[in-house]
């Protein structure tokens, strides 16, 4: 199949913006928790009436401090309820939010804050501010600079004390429909980052049609959702905004350090997150059944979770004997896994990388789907995801509702609707090569089924051609590889050479675990084990796993160990976690020519 859509199920107001949301929750449901924060360790909730009196008072600040309609303000913080509350009200003065990565080095922050022409930027760390007054001297747009932990959001409290109710809602319904809403800075795997615009079109034709369609997991006073994202990333303003929508609870919590114990306080209803979240919660859980001598208790538990799973999509269904084998397990393991997920969860969304079929079939086996989704900045994050009634494990489901998926004849997966972004900020060559003949060139390669279900297969700039002439998608094999629990990365190389190799790194969380358990000495690193023959097997255990999803032409012949982690840090990551290929290659060019040698 060559194209799918569906139609529409939220209508996108025309002369609407977002921060009609706030006002609306407000009108419609005073009393609504629609958001909770950390108070002293304790979440406690904000009503949708107190949300909105809070979102005003910001802005009024804003205001007061000359940000003018249409004007860019910077946002560098991590995940917490002042970025949510900043974000609607910079809308609400009228003003584009320009998210900007906690994460982000001083030349990066230069970067966004001059190429979007920010007037004013709220930090929340003293590193933060650091980094901007760092390159302040080449900022002459910027006029202002507050930091949430030295009093911000309060100091723009008490700037706006002059500035009237009525002034605000005239600043609030200035901007409509077509109008930008953000500057999402891609995280860029080659050059500078660019500026995706997008509206608040994008954001409600994107938010308001998944709502509707997974409106069983939005139910407003029953369900919450427990944001861990970045929110300078795009899926997390997904995360952020369809809530809000809805309306449900949002919680937003800095990192994934202490996940479990937040989840375990939240309890949400649904989880939004990256694959590598539900990799950690299945590896810590078989690591500590291992511990407990309960490991082999634990492998039967997941195999038949699986088996039950791919049962489920047969005519037949689970036979009798497998659902007896399910119903002991869930006493032992599954509800134990459920507990640790919150306990009130069913289902999650997971997008931003391959989540795998086993782990999907597994999840949904023990109690608790992940749907999965695909989508880029340009496309408002999702711009196809798995119904929660129609699950098709292995895809990343069907268009969003409104919205067209077409398969170009080279494969590459093409994209129409109104969740596309408007252009690239200041670059309209990039815009135009993007947009051409009026679809988005995503430069991923996919397939459609029968009932419009995607698969991505890979990325048209990835794909490997090795000296036999084999097209080989890096995507399919690498993503098998990570899934094993001392993977952090593998990158797989190839391109013009006699056989396809891999670079892989080991992930320091388990390692020392792994160590412990084979009598390595303590302290042992994976510079010191690299070489160390029982390590090697364990990694051949994860390629052998990869090499079964693929032909034996691109199958990984020889792999080599590096001594580092990937980090964002070290430049071979971007802020999203995705690969910095072009670095790697260059940085490891030595252990790229190891695996050919003799």
């Amino acid at each position: 199949m060559r194209e799918f859509s569906l139609p529409a199920l939220y209508e996108v107001p025309a002369d609407g913006n977002l921060t009609d949301i706030v006002r609306r929750n407000a009108a419609q449901h005073p009393d609504v928790a629609v958001i909770a924060r950390k108070v002293g360790g304790t979440w406690t909730d904000v009503s949708a009436t107190t949300f909105l009196a809070e979102v005003r008072a910001a802005a009024k600040g804003l205001i007061a401090s000359g940000v003018r309609p249409g004007d860019r303000v910077a946002l560098m913080s991590r995940t917490r309820y002042e970025w949510t509350l900043l974000d609607f009200a910079i809308w609400s003065a009228g003003a584009v939010t320009v998210p900007v990565y906690e994460t982000s080095s001083p030349e990066q922050v230069q970067w966004i804050l001059g190429d979007s022409g920010a007037r004013a930027c709220i930090v929340e760390l003293p590193a933060h501010a650091a980094s901007v007054e760092s390159v302040r001297d080449r900022l002459p747009a910027l006029e202002n600079v507050w930091q949430i932990e030295a009093g911000g959001v309060e100091e723009l409290g008490r700037l706006g004390a002059d500035v009237s109710d009525a002034t605000v809602e005239e600043r609030s319904s200035l901007a409509k429909a077509d109008d930008p809403a953000t500057i999402v800075y891609t995280s860029g795997t080659t050059g500078r980052p660019k500026g995706c615009v997008l509206t608040h079109r994008s954001f409600f034709a994107e938010c308001g049609n998944i709502v509707e369609r997974l409106r069983p997991l939005f139910r407003t006073g029953e369900c919450s959702v427990l944001l861990f994202l970045p929110l300078a990333h795009v899926f997390g303003r997904l995360v952020q905004i369809a809530p809000m929508i809805a309306p449900i609870k949002l919680g937003c919590v800095p990192d994934i350090k202490n996940l479990t114990d937040e989840l375990a306080a939240f309890r949400p209803t649904l989880i939004l997150g990256v694959p590598r979240v539900f990799e950690k919660v299945y590896n810590s859980a078989r690591a500590k059944a291992q511990a407990d001598g309960k490991g082999k208790i634990f492998d039967k538990a997941a195999d038949t979770a699986i088996a039950y799973s791919r049962a489920l999509d047969t005519p037949s269904g689970p036979s009798f004997g497998l659902k007896i084998k399910y119903k002991t397990f869930d006493k032992l393991v599954y509800s134990k896994l459920r507990a640790v997920l919150g306990g009130r969860g069913e289902y999650a969304i997971s997008g931003g990388a391959p989540l795998g079929e086993r782990l999907g079939h597994f999840f949904r086996g023990i109690g608790f789907t992940v749907l999965e989704g695909y989508g880029l900045t340009e496309s408002c994050a999702a711009t196809a995801f798995n119904p929660w009634d129609r699950t098709k494990i292995g895809t990343v489901g069907q268009p969003l509702p409104g919205s067209v998926i077409r398969i170009a004849d080279d494969g590459e997966v093409l994209l129409h609707g109104e969740h596309l972004f408007k252009e690239y900020w200041n670059n309209p060559g990039a815009t135009a090569e993007a947009l051409a003949d009026g679809w988005f060139h995503t430069g991923d390669i996919g397939t459609l089924d029968e009932d419009g279900y995607l698969r991505i297969t890979g990325r048209k700039k990835e794909i490997i051609v090795t000296a036999g002439g084999k097209n080989v998608a890096p995507a399919v094999i690498e993503d098998r590889i990570r899934a094993h629990a001392l993977v952090a990365e593998c990158m797989v190389v190839g391109d013009g050479r006699p056989f396809v190799g891999a670079l892989v790194t080991v992930d320091e969380e388990f390692l020392g675990r792994w160590a412990a358990e084979h009598g390595k000495p303590a302290g042992s690193t994976a510079e010191s084990l690299r070489e160390d023959a029982d390590l090697t097997a364990a990694i051949q255990d994860a390629i052998d796993d990869g090499n079964a999803a693929v032909s034996k032409a691109e199958s990984v012949r020889k792999f080599r160990i590096l001594a580092h982690q990937f980090t964002e840090e070290s430049g071979h990551l971007t802020p999203s976690l995705k690969l910095k290929r072009n670095v790697v290659a260059k940085d490891y060019a030595n252990e790229i020519e190891a695996l050919y040698r003799g």
